[in-house]
């Protein structure tokens, strides 16, 4: 079994916690991660949490770090979540994102004619009571916290065998619990999807469009109408709508019209898509402290190993390796201008 792994920004969370405690996280933990790392192994997450909970000795150890819970400790997901008009948006990015903080098994948002499912499968592991139940426990709260209210959930299900004492996790959800199901599953209310964000934030989606529009111009130039597509590509493809229909809908033009156009220009849609891509990639890696997988995730890719893949055959290198040759070559510049000044 591939080893997964939870974000470190999450795992901040229970630092945090133990500091509320009154405890040092180093001694209770034993060790801190890698400041540098994007990931923390799920191994390692796991037995974090069992010392927490074998040190406190009380039910419910997940629902109280959850309880802590903010946008960073989600990295690009949570700063994704703020700039989203409703909590249905927000949880739409959830599925694009969601590999971005927890790379076990992958959410699926499943509609319903009354509300919306969202369910975790088994394929890749079962990490345990502990870390299923902190991670639900605390999406459920960052949702709260981002309408500015709280709400009960439909349903929760979790695989895992039932815990001594089910009411905590009764009045923390607001509804029924299962354990022992087939899948780990969140129900939620349709109006609940509606709910706005209180942090909702139209200026920073549209300040996460500029970067990304800066980032093309300083490492492209191209004729005005390919500049044009390019940008126009750049919120698609966060959106994850990279398809030629919808560049022609957001153009107001037809698809054949602009296949027409695009080979005027000497390109195609899959070309100009990568190239895009690539010019995003490259200028993320140089300029940010984004992980390859942050940066997969806002370029469209569900996978890293899928973007590895792509910046390998643009590039000729995965994206680690090429970074750290960038990062070379622009240390070597700077000690022969420091010489020869």
């Amino acid at each position: 079994m591939v080893e997964t792994r939870v974000a470190s920004s999450y795992v901040q969370l229970l630092q945090e916690y133990l500091v509320q405690q009154g405890l040092d996280p180093s001694q209770v933990l034993g060790e801190a991660p890698d400041p540098d790392a994007h990931f923390v192994p799920m191994s390692i997450w796991q037995r974090w949490l069992a010392r927490v909970d074998a040190l406190e000795q009380r039910p419910g150890l997940g629902l109280r770090i959850a309880e802590g819970i903010g946008p960073h400790h989600f990295g690009v997901l949570g700063h994704v979540a703020l700039a989203c008009a409703t909590l249905g948006e927000a949880l739409q990015r959830l599925e694009r994102f969601h590999a971005s903080v927890y790379d076990a098994n992958p959410a699926e948002v499943r509609p319903g004619p009354d509300g919306v499912a969202v369910e975790w499968g088994v394929a890749r592991g079962r990490p345990g009571a502990l870390v299923d139940e902190t991670a639900i426990a605390s999406l459920v709260q960052l949702a709260r916290n981002l309408t500015g209210r709280y709400w009960p959930v439909r349903e929760v299900c979790f695989v895992n065998p039932p815990p001594t004492q089910v009411q905590p996790y009764l009045d923390f959800f607001g509804g029924g619990v299962r354990f022992d199901a087939a899948c780990t599953r969140i129900v939620l209310d349709a109006a609940v999807l509606g709910l706005p964000m209180r942090q909702a934030d139209s200026a920073l989606l549209a300040a996460l469009d500029r970067e990304a529009e800066a980032l093309l111009a300083e490492v492209s130039r191209v004729p005005a109408v390919v500049d044009a597509w390019r940008r126009t590509l750049v919120p698609l493809i966060r959106e994850g709508r990279t398809t030629l229909a919808a560049l022609a809908e957001a153009h107001h033009t037809s698809v054949r019209s602009l296949q027409r156009r695009l080979a005027e220009q000497g390109t195609s849609f899959q070309q100009l898509l990568d190239d895009t891509r690539r010019h995003l990639a490259e200028a993320h890696l140089t300029r940010d402290r984004l992980d390859v997988t942050e940066i997969a995730l806002l370029l469209g890719y569900s996978e890293q190993s899928a973007f590895t893949r792509a910046f390998r055959h643009w590039t000729g290198l995965p994206p680690v390796q090429w970074r750290r040759q960038r990062q070379l070559t622009l240390c070597r510049r700077a000690l022969t201008i420091g010489r020869s000044t």
